[in-house]
């Protein structure tokens, strides 16, 4: 942690959050749990190899049983179905102490959703108890080089290559836990039809033939990242997720449940960050006062105070509607992710300011969050294809 990332936060910082009517009794007990948890353990996982620490805490969420909320009852999981609340609660108190906590958490959820959602009940009992106790480490592949935001624009192939199986070719890159997964659920154009209706998802085992990591990306907030290349890969028929052309629609219902969580785990930078805020402007003497008593930090801490709880109602409301059986929140989930990205850039970027050169400096838990916060408003759909997936969906609500 840095110099100011220590002591114990609680529920605390969640404010009032956890009384809002978006919540039952259980997600204030796992709340409860998870930060009590958290407190206690994040401080003693080892930091300085990327690849060690987010083992380490997958391990750990495993073996403290919060991993079973990213896996359905059925298959050792919390809840009988994936539990959007209590995934944004999760990600939300990891974030505030953790980011690569928040990482570890996250990826174990997204590297299944597509299984959880359109896997055989089969591939299910294979992958998902070992996903719930931190003995398996999940990938999600999607992105390529020339198809980000463009899934349409995939390169990527899986053509039939007898015996029951397919060939994969192609390469991807951006992929989290890429080098020390055990599995990628891969997305490969099968051409049952033109542009994003002929993709398909696979379940790829990282030790498959063909499957290789040629680069390890460094990027700003660490965590594992690697481009994969995919040279004659043979996977079984039997290890297509959902059906053939489906990978599109596989991709969205999965990121349908965990966009949301994207502006949970924003929330818990920026709630974090507003928290080292406040201590820093009440501890900070000057002037004959402290830097709280200036109107202009006054100014600056209310701007970020409305925008937490802004973008707190708008992640919980994109959650609480996905719970409650809604069966797409493309509109919600994307509102959500914008405003609570965005919004934790500003608070974040204020509370490196307020910290003066304190914020700038390597080891300050505001420095941290700096570099933590700025990947957010780009994977999962960057903030400008938010707003287009918002207008698009409110425009054809008109017509």
């Amino acid at each position: 942690m840095g110099a100011q990332g220590s002591g114990r936060l609680g529920t605390a910082i969640l404010g009032d959050t956890l009384d809002w009517p978006f919540f039952e009794d259980r997600h204030r007990r796992f709340a409860e749990e998870l930060s009590s948890w958290a407190d206690a353990t994040l401080p003693g996982l080892p930091h300085d190899d990327v690849d060690a620490a987010c083992r380490a805490r997958v391990k750990a969420l495993g073996e403290g049983g919060f991993l079973r909320a990213v896996v359905p009852e059925a298959f050792g999981g919390l809840n009988s179905a994936l539990d959007v609340r209590t995934l944004c609660l999760a990600r939300e108190i990891l974030a505030a102490r953790d980011g690569l906590a928040d990482f570890a958490f996250a990826m174990q959820g997204l590297g299944t959703g597509a299984i959880t959602v359109a896997g055989s009940e089969a591939m299910k009992a294979r992958i998902l108890p070992g996903i719930c106790e931190g003995a398996r480490i999940a990938a999600f592949a999607l992105s390529e080089k020339e198809a980000g935001s463009d899934v349409a624009a995939m390169a990527t192939t899986a053509v039939p290559d007898g015996n029951g199986h397919l060939r994969i070719d192609g390469e991807k890159t951006w992929i989290s836990n890429g080098g020390i997964a055990d599995h990628y659920v891969v997305f490969a154009r099968t051409s049952e039809a033109p542009g994003a209706r002929g993709l398909s998802a696979f379940l790829v085992e990282a030790d498959t033939p063909g499957l290789s990591i040629t680069e390890r990306i460094e990027v700003i907030a660490p965590h594992p990242l690697a481009t994969l290349r995919f040279e004659a890969c043979r996977v079984p028929v039997e290890n297509r997720i959902g059906g053939a052309g489906d990978g599109f629609k596989v991709a969205m219902a999965t990121l349908d449940i965990f966009r949301s969580t994207v502006g949970a785990a924003a929330l818990g930078f920026a709630r974090r960050a507003l928290h080292e805020t406040l201590s820093h402007a009440n501890g900070r003497k000057l002037f004959g006062g402290t830097l709280g008593d200036l109107q202009l930090s006054q100014a600056a801490i209310a701007d970020s105070a409305a925008e937490v709880d802004a973008a707190a109602l708008l992640v919980y409301r994109a959650a609480w509607t996905k719970d409650r059986g809604a069966a797409r929140v493309t509109r919600e989930a994307a509102l959500a992710k914008l405003v609570a990205t965005e919004n934790a850039q500003r608070v974040i970027d204020r509370a490196v300011q307020i910290h003066g050169g304190l914020g700038v400096t390597k080891g300050v838990k505001v420095e941290e969050l700096y570099r933590e916060i700025r990947a957010l408003r780009i994977y999962e759909g960057a903030s400008e294809v938010q707003k287009v997936v918002i207008a698009r969906d409110l425009l054809k609500a008109k017509n």
